[in-house]
């Protein structure tokens, strides 16, 4: 078992390595469209399933309540559409578990705001739904994957791809990149008011 550890351990660092080498850039395209969005008073809304779902409410918390304890600042506006039970379940009963999160975006988005779709396997059909929805919606749709980026990959403006198959250290990466946004987007917004 100890080697098993040990090579899951080796595993997921040489892809955190591999998605510093390709990621980096796109993840500072990342960091701007939101800086500037947020600066011009526009939301960020975030979607995805299971541990992605848990992804999109850690997100979001880090932009409504703090990253850096350092940094004396205001909230931004975040919202991860994976919370509301009833918003979830309504909608997947009334219509279907592919509108759970095109619902939203359609009552929520606003022409400027964010979509961040987190998909590790790029085929995620709500995820997908999301995505087109706000593209109808004029919002820009930054999107988190893995693998070959699946379907989405091609409707995002922003795609950013983890170069695994793995999807625990699809995951594992989307964390690291997910916190280095937060991170950036908070210094660049807040910068002269760290402590």
């Amino acid at each position: 078992m100890i080697n098993n550890i040990k090579s899951h351990f080796q595993q997921s660092a040489q892809t955190m390595l591999a998605a510093s080498e390709v990621m980096s850039t796109q993840i500072i395209k990342a960091i701007d469209i939101i800086s500037q969005a947020m600066e011009q008073g526009h939301k960020l809304m975030i979607c995805g399933n299971g541990g992605s779902a848990a992804d999109a409410q850690h997100m979001a918390a880090e932009f409504v309540v703090r990253l850096n304890p350092k940094i004396k600042r205001r909230g931004l506006p975040a919202i991860a559409l994976t919370t509301d039970t009833s918003i979830i379940t309504a909608a997947g009963n009334d219509f279907s578990f592919q509108e759970i999160f095109a619902r939203q975006v359609e009552a929520l988005a606003l022409p400027g705001d964010i979509l961040l779709a987190i998909s590790t396997s790029g085929h995620s059909s709500n995820i997908l739904k999301a995505v087109e929805t706000a593209k109808k919606m004029q919002c820009t749709v930054i999107a988190l994957l893995g693998k070959d980026g699946g379907m989405i990959k091609n409707s995002a403006d922003l795609p950013i791809i983890v170069p695994s198959q793995n999807t625990q250290h699809i995951q594992e990466a989307h964390l690291a990149a997910e916190h280095i946004i937060c991170e950036w987007v908070e210094k660049s917004l807040f910068r002269e008011v760290e402590a």
